[in-house]
């Protein structure tokens, strides 16, 4: 419910803040990945080793804008700012880009098993929802 004012209900401000929570913990796997050391990088299986070492620096770049995208989002989304919008369909479209390649291109099931699938299944169904719920807010009037 909204008042006359355009104000969204409790659950909005519960739903950005979860959401934000939930990206926050992309920013952190993503800064974990990056700064592996050499020493860590070697205590890896060596198919999961070989799998990130031959990783294209552009996967990894649309990761960094896919995490840090979303956390924004989320952060624009709490200030009721409609570029929340946008922002979350470039985090979504590099999601799709990253695992895309980690999955399709370079066999990333191969070297993760099938189970390794559900998390980026549910990523990419968050991102599309935290797309679908930043339009319908900015329909509501939420965002400004």
């Amino acid at each position: 419910m909204t008042d006359q004012l355009g104000q969204p209900p409790k659950s909005f401000y519960w739903i950005a803040g979860i959401a934000l929570v939930w990206n926050l913990f992309g920013v952190m796997a993503y800064i974990n990945q990056v700064t592996m050391s050499p020493e860590m990088l070697a205590a890896l299986p060596d198919a999961t080793r070989t799998f990130f070492e031959n990783q294209p620096s552009w996967v990894t770049g649309v990761y960094a804008i896919a995490v840090n995208a979303g956390a924004l989002g989320c952060v624009l989304l709490l200030l009721r700012k409609s570029w929340a919008v946008p922002v979350f369909i470039v985090s979504l479209v590099c999601v799709l880009l990253q695992f895309s390649y980690n999955y399709l291109i370079a066999d990333g099931m191969a070297v993760f098993g099938r189970s390794s699938v559900a998390v980026p299944i549910s990523i990419t169904v968050i991102g599309a929802g935290l797309v679908k719920y930043s339009m319908d807010a900015k329909a509501k009037g939420w965002l400004s």
